[in-house]
């Protein structure tokens, strides 16, 4: 961890970033066709601090929500997964942002997203307004580029977060690149590069680095992003590459994803974040670090919605632990992480 010997941690890790109502459609098809929605939260730094909080590490979000009752259900709902919801501001002035999504898969041409967020309480965020006491007295402090494009004061707050000071607590970066919420005429990838190469943990796809930066393959990767003492590059079906720094040079670790009956595919990404940051609070080695990662992210993958209660610490430990034979035979289906331990079978197929 680097340093935070200055302060006293009150956290193992803070999420900073937007949270949203999101509607869940009651069936598949267009928005056009859905006829109803159920309601959820989404948002990428909130998922990481909920999933923290449920694997039970001291997890807290920061962010702003509007004076409403969506605020209301955001703060009830992320509270009631554990995470510390004490630093989060209400703007009487600024609704809490909402977006519709559709049943398809986000990789897919049919997937559709409606944001309602532009002026939303969360992008009124600056470095003149929120608790930064809370943001700094942490173990770890977990960003994402999604906050960086909500506007130029959310921008500011992340630069000013990720610049060097003392006793900064260790910044973990999820680049997130996401080009429709740019405004035209910005650079938003880089801005993102700038920020990742400033923070000291970094988790970016194969495929988002080569549309943001156009650069391919995971050795290019680190190339331009040669200061983070680790670079996780996620790689899809293929698994995740580690870039850890020891002594003069980089250890490289290659971890394969496993098999998963995938009933939804959203949230994996935070899902992964959370299982990797998980770890790292723990002190494990590098290779039980992704695998915790992809586990988790297996969590989500077998449910519905973007959150879900990870498996048990135990479990989920003597799964990382297989050797790599038995690490490639696993297939995880729904219901794996609830099932007895006693019986291993019913959640491993």
């Amino acid at each position: 961890m680097s340093g935070s010997a200055a302060r006293t941690a009150t956290a193992d890790v803070v999420c900073l970033g937007e949270s949203m109502v999101t509607f869940l459609p009651s069936q598949p098809g267009r928005l056009a066709d859905v006829p109803s929605f159920g309601r959820g939260i989404g948002g990428a730094e909130s998922n990481v601090a909920c999933a923290l909080a449920a694997a039970g590490h001291r997890a807290k979000w920061v962010g702003r929500v509007g004076a409403d009752g969506f605020g209301d259900h955001l703060v009830d709902a992320i509270a009631g997964y554990g995470v510390d919801t004490s630093a989060v501001r209400r703007d009487p002035d600024r609704p809490t942002g909402v977006y519709f999504r559709t049943a398809t898969d986000r990789a897919t041409d049919a997937h559709e997203v409606a944001y309602y967020r532009a002026g939303s309480a969360a992008s009124a965020m600056s470095p003149h307004n929120v608790p930064y006491d809370d943001l700094l007295t942490t173990r770890v402090l977990h960003l994402s580029g999604i906050t960086a494009a909500l506007s130029a004061d959310c921008l500011a707050l992340l630069h000013d977060l990720t610049a060097p000071r003392d006793g900064r607590p260790l910044i973990s970066f999820d680049v997130n690149h996401r080009p429709g919420l740019w405004r035209e005429g910005e650079a938003g990838p880089e801005v993102l590069l700038a920020l990742a190469r400033r923070s000291d943990l970094v988790f970016v796809g194969k495929d988002e680095a080569e549309e943001a930066w156009g650069v391919h393959g995971t050795e290019a990767i680190r190339a331009a992003l040669p200061e983070p003492d680790v670079l996780v590059v996620k790689r899809g079906a293929d698994g995740v590459t580690v870039f850890s720094r020891s002594g003069g040079g980089d250890t490289v670790t290659t971890v394969p994803s496993l098999r998963v009956d995938v009933v939804a595919a959203v949230g994996a990404g935070d899902a992964f974040a959370a299982g990797f940051l998980s770890a790292t609070l723990r002190d494990l080695p590098v290779r039980d670090r992704a695998r915790h990662g992809h586990l988790m992210a297996a969590a989500v993958l077998t449910v519905p919605g973007d959150l879900t209660g990870p498996p048990p610490r135990a479990y989920a430990d003597r799964l990382a632990a297989l050797d790599d034979e038995a690490w490639g035979t696993l297939r995880l289906g729904p219901g794996w992480t609830v099932a007895d331990g006693a019986n291993e079978e019913v959640r491993v197929t």
